[in-house]
């Protein structure tokens, strides 16, 4: 039996996007498919696995539902991320023709990544759960109409073949994945390229958000996201947000106690080294 210290955690079959990031960024360990968002979340708390690896954002389908609503009330803390490029193939049995394709299943997000081949092929889109279990049931159906978008690891997996390649529409299509812990690790103040994560909410008064910023800017701060949620009432906002830095730095720890000035709460969900393709994507 395999030991939790040696798991980590992600949403769904062998061969997803997911399982990639897993193996990309902890090739020594192994990767632990979960059904849902929530079972990956659960595989951490409970200590069935050290990590788990979590899409939280894509640069062409915007943010991962659920995830900002899980993240806060988990317990568990961002230790890294990673950025993840996206490549999207078409799958299908051994010594099938794509003329001979009448169906493609896959994700919906995935499925709307590749509307130019499927407006070509003219053949019908069926939403799957996600990508690599489209594989897996291609395989499993045997059915020489039916294909599938996902990785060429869910190919080698699945046993299946690649009918076209890189079939995704936009060249960016990149997703961000945020790596979680039941404790996050320490850094010292003034440790570069650090990123802190947080949420918080804001009091109900007017202009609450706007003073609430007011000492990112001041105090040199860059805010890389910003995103807002309805929470009970429909009456505050929750609200998401990541910055560049340290708490302890004392730009970001004075910004910091502004905002908790003109907020109910605010909660740190993990301070963590910025991934290298940051740099790369912006300068």
């Amino acid at each position: 039996m395999t030991s939790p210290d040696k798991l980590i955690a992600f949403q769904g079959a062998v061969g997803a996007n997911s399982d990639i990031a897993c193996r990309t960024v902890y090739p020594e360990m192994i990767s632990l498919p979960c059904d849902t968002f929530a079972d990956a979340f659960d595989a951490v708390q409970s200590g069935r696995a050290l990590l788990a690896m979590i899409p939280i954002d894509n640069t062409v389908a915007g943010r991962v539902a659920d995830i900002h609503h899980l993240l806060p009330d988990s317990g568990l803390q961002i230790i890294g991320e990673q950025f993840e490029r996206i490549n999207h193939q078409l799958l299908a049995l051994p010594g099938i023709k794509i003329e001979d394709i009448t169906e493609v299943h896959s994700h919906v997000h995935a499925l709307n990544q590749c509307r130019g081949l499927i407006a070509e092929l003219g053949v019908k889109a069926v939403v799957h759960a996600d990508t690599a279990a489209a594989a897996a049931d291609i395989a499993k159906w045997a059915d020489p109409t039916k294909a599938s978008i996902s990785t060429r690891l869910a190919a080698e997996v699945y046993g299946l073949n690649i009918l076209k390649s890189d079939i995704e529409d936009a060249e960016h299509n990149t997703t961000r994945f945020v790596i979680l812990a039941r404790e996050g690790k320490s850094y010292p103040a003034g440790t570069p390229d650090m990123m802190t994560s947080f949420v918080f909410r804001v009091r109900n008064i007017p202009a609450a958000l706007y003073k609430a910023m007011g000492g990112f800017a001041t105090n040199g701060v860059n805010m890389t996201k910003l995103e807002s949620y309805v929470s009970e009432g429909f009456v505050v906002a929750q609200f998401y947000a990541e910055v560049e830095g340290h708490p302890d730095d004392i730009g970001l720890k004075l910004a910091l106690e502004e905002l908790a000035f003109f907020s109910h709460e605010v909660t740190v969900l993990g301070v963590y080294p910025a991934n290298a393709s940051r740099k790369s994507t912006y300068t």
